[in-house]
């Protein structure tokens, strides 16, 4: 009798504990699943798919911190050597067709990148979930079987953001966020993000698919697909230069 008394202790307290955390926290751990390491080197397949054609671009990606991170294109041909560095919140485009970096305005923040329907602020990350929101939770919902805080998020009104309003869905076990919906300004609903394909990777269990869709373009979509990640590996904070945008292979 005892032992069941105890049982039941804990999983009051494991209940009260779950319904203590703050929207702001559930986000916060959701962000750190691939943020909350020392370092990441993955490799990605980005795929943009339109009613009428598609095409494939491969990347790869280095990040240290939440404030360093850099992006090569290693295919197709005609945008080979391309990189996107971030550092501090500032962001700079090396061009090797025409042998400038071009250091990229907050405006240019919303447009799209490479022709895909993720925005340069979705890829690089220029704005912060975390800092740049209010956080409210306003419910629960279902998504590929995983029960999810459904978190709404308003920017402050002093943040430079591309959003004027994210909805969304953390899944309650894993803290994976598998679903978002982002709006304007005019709280008109613009993309849907989805995350599916959960499996280890690099020793951690990640979505490794996200779909990127606009609402209103039938047949339209870009899909990023993880082919191998690693975490911790040593990366000098000096690899994050705009020298060394011109040096990537």
């Amino acid at each position: 009798m005892k032992k069941f008394i105890l049982i039941l202790l804990l999983l009051q307290v494991s209940f009260l504990n779950a319904q203590n955390i703050t929207a702001k926290q559930i986000v916060k751990k959701s962000d750190q699943i691939l943020k909350g390491v020392s370092t990441t080197k993955a490799s990605l397949t980005i795929k943009t798919v339109r009613p009428k054609w598609s095409r494939e671009m491969k990347l790869k990606t280095w990040a240290k911190g939440t404030k360093l991170s850099m992006i090569l294109l290693t295919s197709p041909v005609k945008d080979k050597g391309t990189v996107f560095l971030m550092k501090n919140k500032e962001v700079w485009n090396w061009i090797p067709a025409i042998e400038r970096i071009i250091k990229m305005p907050p405006s240019m923040m919303m447009q799209n990148w490479m022709g895909t329907d993720f925005t340069n602020d979705d890829l690089v990350k220029e704005s912060s979930i975390i800092e740049d929101y209010n956080h409210k939770i306003i419910g629960d919902s279902t998504i590929g079987g995983r029960i999810c805080y459904k978190i709404e998020m308003i920017p402050k009104e002093d943040a430079a953001v591309a959003w004027g309003k994210i909805v969304t869905f953390i899944d309650k076990k894993d803290f994976f966020q598998l679903k978002a919906a982002f709006y304007d300004e005019d709280e008109e609903l613009v993309n849907i993000m989805q995350s599916s394909e959960i499996k280890t990777m690099g020793g951690k269990l990640i979505p490794t698919k996200m779909e990127m869709i606009p609402v209103d373009k039938k047949g339209q979509k870009t899909v990023m697909i993880y082919t191998s990640i690693a975490f911790n590996e040593p990366i000098k904070e000096g690899f994050f230069s705009t020298q060394n945008m011109k040096r990537l292979r």
